[in-house]
């Protein structure tokens, strides 16, 4: 499959361009607002076409699929584009602003009959692939949880993830990879509850805290751009718990990765090898087009997430819990 990307954005140019090359798929075109800015990195990155527009890549007939990690504010629009043009649409997290473009976003693309995928490719990973079955499949009781995703975010005031008219911000940065493990982990929460901090004054939170309220069990997320590089998620149950260190994006991802639970008294690490979760995250995506599947990441999972979101944001500004519809 040959893939366009839509920016030159570093997530691109650093974690999946490489991924739909290890994937065995080609980047045929880049596209940059800037056509030297284009012309620079395909050079760089050896790929064949630089397109000084976003519109003029998508005009590229030799493309089957492109790849959107613009700003957050900016999906919606040109993963609208694309499906246009009749390419298939792998969009980085989050999906959309809210959960109410996000699912518009998912019926325009099914309309046009394109698959979209949202980029969460930790989920593609077999360590959370295995984490998810372990507490499924053995944590009897479930009470508790706790996932945070947080770095310093220091020294670029102009950086887009402190715009609020990007769709800036730790949750909608960082803090979504910790609501979507604790879903994927625990289910839909019935209530939540948040706190947040900007400490920029820029608009955006820069820190934030909640509470996911269940029957009979409680999680913690909390997300920063103030505090030190942390990425990991626990599970406490009547029998067990579960624990996962450099859970979403670990620096040390070239190293084997693993999981600590312990069951009934029994501890258990178990060790992955070092794999390529972006370029996972590309075999699924082209096996969900050339089969006509889901993806696992699809814009229904997207909705719900953002959903999520979307409550957490109203109790950070009401003060107040908001319980979370049974459907969304």
């Amino acid at each position: 499959m040959d893939f366009g990307v839509l920016s030159t954005a570093n997530i691109g140019r650093k974690a999946v361009i490489p991924g739909i090359r290890t994937a065995g798929h080609e980047v045929a075109a880049i596209a940059s607002r800037s056509a030297e800015r284009a012309e620079t990195v395909a050079a760089d990155l050896d790929i064949d076409r630089a397109h000084g527009s976003y519109d003029a890549l998508l005009a590229d007939e030799a493309l089957d699929a492109v790849y959107v990690p613009l700003p957050n504010a900016h999906h919606d629009e040109w993963a609208r584009k694309a499906a246009d043009a009749g390419l298939d649409v792998l969009c980085e997290k989050p999906l959309a602003v809210d959960a109410d473009e996000a699912r518009a976003l998912g019926d325009y693309c099914d309309d046009a009959g394109v698959t979209l995928m949202e980029a969460f490719m930790y989920r593609y990973h077999p360590k959370t692939e295995r984490a998810a079955a372990v507490v499924a499949g053995e944590l009897e009781d479930i009470r508790g949880a706790f996932a945070t995703f947080q770095f310093p975010l220091r020294g670029r005031p102009d950086d887009i993830r402190l715009d609020p008219e990007l769709a800036g911000g730790s949750l909608m940065d960082v803090g979504c990879y910790a609501v979507s493990v604790l879903r994927t982990l625990l289910g839909e929460p019935e209530r939540v509850s948040a706190r947040t901090l900007d400490t920029r004054d820029c608009g955006v939170d820069t820190h934030l805290a909640g509470t996911f309220e269940y029957d009979g069990a409680t999680a913690q997320l909390s997300c920063s751009f103030d505090t030190q590089a942390e990425q990991r998620y626990r599970v406490e149950a009547e029998n067990g718990w579960l624990e996962v260190d450099g859970a979403f994006n670990p620096s040390d991802a070239g190293e084997p990765q693993s999981i600590t639970y312990q069951v009934d008294g029994r501890q258990v690490t178990e060790t992955f090898e070092p794999v390529d979760q972006y370029a996972e995250q590309v075999r699924h995506f082209v096996d969900c087009v050339e089969h006509d599947r889901r993806p696992r990441t699809d814009a229904d999972e997207a909705v719900a997430n953002m959903a999520v979101i979307d409550a957490l944001y109203e109790s950070a500004d009401t003060g107040e819990p908001v319980d979370l519809p049974t459907t969304q």
